[in-house]
């Protein structure tokens, strides 16, 4: 039986918006498909695409980064389409 001896390993902390991240924030989708989720449970996709149920009062936490660079980058129409959730 052998030992091996492994090089050395840095490890960062992730500061990405990975799924974990997501459920921190309040996310920028359709307005109709927030009300109709909420009303069937069907999930919907973000900006961000990050996918789920809308359940909880966005009011309550930061808007997402991701959401918000995109909806800033859209151009600006006639409030059919995206909204925040």
């Amino acid at each position: 039986m052998s030992t091996k001896i492994l090089p050395e390993q840095k490890t960062a902390p992730q500061t990405s918006h990975g799924d974990g991240d997501h459920e921190r924030f309040a996310h920028y989708a359709d307005k109709r498909k927030i009300t109709e989720a909420m009303v069937t449970g069907t999930p919907i996709r973000a900006l961000c695409g990050k996918v789920w149920v809308p359940s909880r009062d966005p009011k309550k936490y930061p808007v997402c980064p991701e959401c918000k660079e995109i909806y800033e980058g859209l151009p600006i129409g006639g409030g059919d389409g995206d909204d925040k959730q």
